[in-house]
């Protein structure tokens, strides 16, 4: 585990993991319901090859309102995980009706005589983040989720801190191109992870650019803030994601 003063930036994932919606008057509280896949790397076409096979059931969910979005994600640089299925809901117990709809869709769309991933991805770790801030429009093809580790009793300073010093930082860059969206989401159910930071961006270049000029505005103008951020919040794990498959109403 890493140590630093704010940022070691993110996706959804990010994941980010996981999606990124716009900071408006009325807005939607949002959830993501993100199940985290260990694969055998031998095998991983094979979960690919199943998730590619699933589009247009899972947009057909989107369409039809059963779920708000959802995205396949793959592991491009990082930890254990080697890939993501998310889905986005609008309350929490449409994040769980959602992920019932989704198993019933995909089991229907595989059909009988399909055995789906042949085993790729035989375990996984689930987590449903409440989105909390970020930039509006559509993501990158890639993106740099950090999952951070907070002290429980004060993590809502850290949501303070990324509201007021730094959201007007990463939407002016957002804003001039230099990254694609970002957000930042709090732990709801799951494992020891109780902040979710994203960015995504075009290219893979574009992206560790848009990090760098991130971090390196951070600590110029906020260095207290980073380091109060750093006492809250200061252990993380980094994963880059690839984000082959999205979609939103």
């Amino acid at each position: 585990m890493n140590k630093i003063s704010i940022l070691g930036m993110a996706t959804l994932s990010f994941l980010w993991a996981g999606m990124t919606f716009a900071q408006e008057e009325e807005e939607e509280t949002m959830f993501t319901y993100a199940t985290y896949l260990y694969c055998d790397t031998s095998k991983e076409d094979a979960a690919d090859a199943d998730a590619a096979n699933g589009v247009d059931a899972m947009n057909k969910l989107v369409a039809d309102g059963a779920i708000a979005g959802w995205g396949w994600l793959e592991h491009h640089t990082g930890g254990k995980w080697r890939r993501i299925r998310y889905h986005n809901a609008t309350s929490l117990q449409g994040a769980f009706d959602g992920l019932a709809a989704i198993n019933e869709a995909l089991t229907a769309a595989a059909g009988e005589d399909d055995d789906g991933d042949g085993g790729a991805c035989p375990s996984h770790d689930d987590y449903i983040w409440q989105i909390e801030n970020g930039s509006s429009g559509d993501r990158g093809a890639i993106g740099f989720s950090v999952y951070y580790t907070c002290d429980i009793v004060n993590e809502g300073r850290a949501d303070e801190i990324v509201e007021e010093y730094v959201a007007p930082i990463m939407n002016k860059i957002v804003e001039d191109g230099g990254l694609s969206s970002w957000g930042w989401s709090s732990h709801v159910i799951g494992g020891k992870y109780r902040r979710l930071q994203t960015m995504t961006a075009p290219d893979l270049a574009t992206l560790l650019t848009g990090r760098a000029t991130v971090l390196a505005e951070v600590y110029a103008e906020n260095s207290a803030a980073g380091a109060e951020f750093a006492e809250i919040c200061g252990d993380h794990s980094d994963y880059i994601w690839n984000i082959v498959h999205e979609s939103s109403n």
